[in-house]
């Protein structure tokens, strides 16, 4: 057995619901698949000593589920008083609505199309509830309405899908682009480095105990991603589909259709630097 901590980004093990840091709870949603991992991890955060809370990403459109993160909340003392979106897909957000209906809360989003309410999210903003202060970090990327929220009396930082727990995210392309990916990454990394952030609190998998080696990690493996692509095509495999034969033969072939968005955003993020002749698709 690999020991944890040699592991990218030191994860913590088996992914399960409950305490993460000491403002922050997980609730792992039952959608286990091999694009959601373990399933979502719908996060519960809160000042320990207040009875106000924020639920970010309330997963599926699964009662049970939405239903199970009010009762974790309630047994805490506390109620849900918001509830915000790392980015819209639906194992993060289809539940948005019917949990917003259960809590009587707004939904705060980038996207207008996904918020309940008045309030939407942009970069700088500073969500502040029940003495709780989270910070709105920008990372498009995997898709263009990503978002991360910054906590920082944890000292974490909660990534959605941008960082996962384990394995590495697509680039949702046309919507995500590698280049806008690649700056939030970098992004990410100068809040490890400049603002002392240790743990990652990811939409699926465990948490990261090693957030700056997990950025590390994720910013390597794309520049390895790109220069596999860029010889894939200079060896003749020219399409989407070609170049993931190649690139992710060791891949499990149910992964390859989501494996093509990520090869479309590399193939027009070479196209762009001049580095693959266009139109190669």
């Amino acid at each position: 057995m690999t020991d944890a901590a040699a592991l990218p980004g030191q994860p913590r093990g088996t992914v399960t619901s409950g305490r993460a840091t000491a403002r922050a709870v997980n609730v792992l949603a039952p959608n286990a698949s091999a694009m959601t991992l373990d399933g979502t991890n719908t996060w519960l955060v809160s000042e320990p000593d207040s009875d106000l809370a924020v639920v970010i990403d309330p997963g599926p459109l699964d009662d049970v589920h939405l239903r199970a993160v009010i009762d974790t909340a309630e047994r805490a003392g506390k109620r849900v008083a918001l509830t915000l979106l790392t980015h819209g897909h639906p194992d993060h957000a289809e539940g948005a609505a019917r949990f917003a209906e259960l809590t009587r809360t707004n939904v705060r989003a980038l996207d207008p199309a996904l918020r309940l309410g008045d309030e939407g999210l942009a970069a700088g903003d500073v969500i502040r509830t029940g003495g709780l202060e989270m910070r709105v970090v920008p990372t498009p990327g995997h898709t263009s309405d990503s978002l991360c929220f910054h906590l920082p009396a944890d000292r974490a930082v909660l990534t959605g899908d941008t960082i996962l727990g384990r394995g590495s995210t697509v680039v949702a392309h046309p919507d995500g682009r590698l280049g806008d990916y690649l700056a939030s990454l970098r992004r990410l990394r100068s809040l490890t480095v400049d603002d002392g952030v240790h743990v990652v609190l990811p939409g699926h998998g465990p948490v990261l105990d090693d957030a700056q080696g997990a950025v590390e990690f994720y910013l390597a493996h794309r520049a390895h991603r790109l220069a596999q692509v860029e010889t894939a095509v200079e060896n003749g495999h020219v399409t989407p589909e070609q170049v993931v034969a190649h690139v992710y033969a060791d891949v499990d072939r149910s992964l390859w259709p989501a494996a093509q968005w990520s090869v479309r955003a590399q193939l027009e993020y070479l196209q762009d630097h001049g580095l693959i002749p266009g139109g190669s698709e």
